[in-house]
């Protein structure tokens, strides 16, 4: 392009240099010339005729002198901006009053130019210097928006945010000839920047009419330009626009960190991360680096999303050596050959072992004796594990027992189990035998030298099985997308937060029992409704949502403690440690009995003894959905009310048990 090939040559120093003062000279010649022409109508004096000659190399000298002091042939045609302009205003201001002064004394009792000359000259001078530094942006802009209008695939886009960062963005868009997007204005809640023009583009509304604005200017783009913008407030346009087809972007929420500088290629989707009803989690990541840089961790479930996620906050805070274990073989070999690749100063040793069988635990920590040890091997699936129990049994409970036993053989200082808020009351296995597990963690850390904490959280957004990645497959698929409930809530937090927290919880030395505060629960259908918006669909038109029932052993409401549990104290932002009653004299005798029943694969006899163990298990048979039920979830948007708090169960004080 003839624009690039003239930006190209004039970033060159010498030419670039040559060219600016060659035209600043020029254009210094012109403003004294025009000044006197016009203040004399076109015929000059013969006395001021011959001073203009004197003036005028005096004038260059003075006008270069100060483009050079002041820097302005060192000039940036692509992103000056204010303060250039103030700048170069202010240098030809000190170059103006020096002729002055320097012409007047100079000529003593002849007296100088008339100061109308003076004025005349300073203003056409400047104004043809800022036309070569303001013109080539000027029109490079003009040229991109027209090449962008005359593209097939152009995105007509609204920007929401008439701020600073909207203007930002808004200028790399205009100047920008690659980029897509089309802006044909702004949206704002501001009244006093409505009918404004921010980056040469209108103010054309609040946020409330983006529907509206969408549909007249055929916008298929909508730019969140808001760094920092709140989840509601994300979720709230994300309702209002639900019948549109726009898709959306935002900025990175680490804009304030960019130096001021924004442009296209850091806008992003948005993702069910930025749709959380609160704030994001902040870390202290050098207390994380304290706690494990230097060590030997071993961390089974390193296959899995959250297994691997620790393995990686791991290698990224600097341990020593890390022994990846799954039984998975091949997401193990993929994520250690991408830790590999990103870390690698880390020793990495990926095995593949199956929690079950403690001989091969007890051999992996002889030879590398771990100091720390994260248990995030699971079955996790809720409808699966009801149909078979003795599996959830023998890996959740028995799994979990051979990994502390393991633990404490190595000598091990810590020894973090992942648990789930499903242990909380139970209505399923796969929640009953996380709730054995966690108490099978607190008994044996009674007797052992190695501190064993279980951190207990709710669901992980965007992880292996979980609603949002089914519900995009469902979405690509052209639908229907299939819930449980219109009324069913669950606990979310991002992998990242979940990690974050449980490195610091399960190291810190809080207790036992540790609980994430995860925010306020999220409605399932809303999630869907969200996810089908930002596909540039319309949910339940384009893309319908089917309510299937709840299945066996689903909870319509999720919990984090029990009623013992809730007199639990909040140790730190997020984190808080549950007290919980010490442990029968007879666990030993169950765990026995539940173990044979698990081998036997006996589920009535097996059903029974967890019951024993965990008394608050409730067993559910799913919930069908009614006819009138789905009436009502379909006339209510989402986000249009609280989700319902579920009412506290009676139940007797829950059994704790001691390792055997």
């Amino acid at each position: 392009m003839l624009a690039r090939r003239v930006a190209r040559w004039a970033s060159l120093p010498v030419p670039r240099y040559v060219t600016i003062f060659g035209y600043d000279t020029f254009a210094t010649l012109c403003g004294l010339q025009g000044a006197l022409l016009l203040r004399f109508s076109g015929e000059i004096p013969p006395h001021y005729a011959s001073l203009a000659w004197v003036a005028a190399p005096l004038l260059v000298f003075l006008r270069i002198a100060t483009v050079f002091g002041s820097g302005l042939h060192r000039w940036s045609f692509r992103i000056s901006g204010i303060s250039e302009a103030v700048r170069l205003v202010g240098a030809m201001f000190v170059a103006s009053v020096a002729f002055v002064l320097t012409l007047e004394s100079v000529n003593g009792s002849g007296g100088g130019l008339p100061r109308s000359v003076y004025a005349l000259e300073f203003f056409f001078t400047l104004s043809m210097m800022a036309a070569l530094r303001f013109g080539p942006r000027i029109v490079e802009s003009w040229y991109a928006d027209r090449l962008r209008q005359s593209r097939a695939a152009t995105l007509r886009t609204l920007i929401v945010g008439a701020g600073t960062t909207g203007d930002l963005l808004a200028r790399d868009l205009l100047r920008s000839e690659d980029t897509r997007y089309l802006v044909v204005g702004f949206v704002d809640d501001s009244p006093n920047k409505l009918g404004m023009r921010v980056g040469g583009k209108s103010v054309l509304g609040a946020v409330s009419d983006l529907p509206r604005l969408i549909e007249r200017l055929r916008v298929s783009t909508v730019l969140l330009a808001v760094p920092h913008m709140p989840a509601e407030r994300v979720r709230a346009i994300l309702k209002l626009c639900a019948g549109s087809k726009a898709s959306f972007k935002t900025v990175p929420a680490s804009y304030a960190y960019l130096d001021q500088r924004l442009s296209a290629a850091m806008l992003h989707d948005l993702s069910p991360d930025d749709l959380l009803i609160r704030d994001p989690i902040a870390f202290d990541y050098e207390e994380i680096r304290r706690l494990v840089q230097g060590r030997r961790v071993l961390v089974t479930g390193a296959g899995g999303t959250i297994g691997g996620e620790i393995c990686r906050q791991l290698a990224l805070n600097g341990v020593s050596q890390l022994v990846m274990v799954d039984m998975n073989e091949n997401e193990l070999y993929l994520r250690a050959r991408r830790l590999e690749h990103e870390y690698p100063r880390v020793t990495l040793h990926a095995e593949v072992a199956d929690i079950r069988e403690l001989s091969r635990l007890r051999r992996l920590a002889d030879q590398c004796r771990p100091e720390l040890v994260f248990h995030a091997a699971a079955h996790k699936h809720v409808p699966l594990m009801e149909d078979a129990p003795e599996e959830a049994v023998k890996n959740n409970v028995f799994g979990t027992l051979n990994v502390a036993l393991m633990a404490h053989a190595a000598g091990a200082e810590r020894l973090v189990v992942i648990s789930t808020d499903k242990a909380v009351n139970p209505t399923s296995v796969m929640g009953a035998t996380k709730r054995i597990a966690e108490l099978v963690v607190r008994s044996l850390a009674s007797r052992s030298e190695t501190r064993m904490t279980a951190v207990r959280f709710g669901n992980v957004l965007g992880s292996a099985g979980s609603v949002v990645p089914l519900f995009k497959q469902q979405i690509e698929r052209g639908g229907p997308v299939t819930v449980t409930h219109p009324e069913c809530t669950r606990y979310f937090m991002t992998v990242s937060e979940a990690v974050g927290l449980v490195l610091l919880a399960g190291l810190g030395g809080y207790g036992e029992l540790c609980v994430l505060d995860m925010g306020k629960p999220i409605r399932i259908a809303e999630i869907a409704e969200n996810l089908i918006t930002l596909a540039g669909r319309i949910p339940g038109k384009e893309i319908p949502i089917v309510y299937t029932g709840l299945r066996p052993g689903e909870k319509l409401f999720e919990e984090l403690l029990t009623e013992d549990e809730e007199r639990s104290v909040r140790v730190r932002n997020r984190i808080s440690v549950a007290k919980c009653p010490p442990p029968p004299p007879d666990l030993a005798k169950k765990l026995s009995s539940l173990r044979e029943l698990a081998e036997e694969g006996d589920r009535d006899l097996l059903l029974e003894a967890i019951r024993e163990l965990v008394p608050s298990y409730r067993h559910t048979e799913g919930q069908p959905i009614e006819p009138a039920a789905v009436a009502v979830a379909a006339a209510s948007p989402a986000g249009d009310r609280e989700p319902r708090r579920p009412e506290p169960l009676p139940h007797p004080a829950p059994a704790v048990i001691a390792a055997p």
